[in-house]
């Protein structure tokens, strides 16, 4: 059996946003503080949430590159759907989780792959980190070793709610949300992996991401956090 290559994961290639790319959620009105507060802690890691799950192989090192540039976003590939239309937080979250978790090297290209995820980000600059979201992404040496192996994986997405402390911060200010209209959701699933010559696994995930629904508008993805907090 080949051995086992590493696998997109939030855990091996989301760790550690630099501090110049962190999500610069405006704290020019006082009304919405507490919000901010809670959300910037929980997105650049300075709560206590777990992280999820460590993949059965090591974490490649050098394999993320946060200051990549965005690439135009994609219409799709075959492995990276269209972002759906929907304007409800955590709804839009576990579809963001599925499709984060799910990749296909046989058919498409890390270009590919990193196009089709920028289609989901938000226009908003001020909400963006996609530094976070290209993360995910192995580096181009480490994808076509996953591409020779024909490594492909699927997602099951089994619950999505909102942390404690983001739902705490809404309770004391049920207008904080509405400055830049940020929600933190946390999402809990599988991931199936596969490879050539009949080797694959399943493995448990959880991440935590900011996605940016305004009223009348469909949900975007924000950012993912660098650990996940129930």
């Amino acid at each position: 059996m080949p051995k086992r290559l590493p696998s997109l994961s939030p855990s091996s290639y989301g760790a550690g946003w630099p501090a110049s790319k962190r999500i610069a959620i405006g704290a020019s009105a006082v009304a919405v503080l507490l919000a901010i507060a809670v959300v910037v802690a929980l997105l650049t890691g300075g709560g206590n949430g777990h992280r999820a799950p460590e993949t059965a192989a090591p974490a490649p090192t050098g394999s993320r590159s946060p200051s990549e540039a965005a690439p135009k976003p994609s219409s799709g590939s075959r492995a990276v759907p269209h972002p759906p239309q929907i304007a409800e937080p955590v709804a839009y979250a576990t579809a963001a989780a599925k499709m984060l978790w799910s990749y296909d090297t046989r058919s498409t290209s890390r270009d590919q792959q990193l196009a089709g995820m920028r289609a989901w980000m938000t226009t908003e600059s001020a909400y963006a980190d996609w530094a976070s979201v290209s993360g995910q992404v192995p580096d181009p040496v480490l994808w076509s070793r996953m591409a020779d192996q024909d490594q492909h994986a699927t997602a099951h997405v089994t619950e999505g709610h909102y942390p404690s402390a983001f739902k705490q911060a809404l309770t004391d200010d049920p207008s904080a949300i509405t400055k830049a209209y940020v929600y933190v959701v946390t999402v809990n699933g599988k991931q199936q992996i596969v490879w050539k010559s009949g080797g694959g696994g399943a493995e448990e995930r959880a991440v935590t991401l900011a996605v940016q629904c305004r009223p009348n508008h469909d949900c975007t993805l924000a950012a993912i956090a660098p650990s996940v907090t129930q």
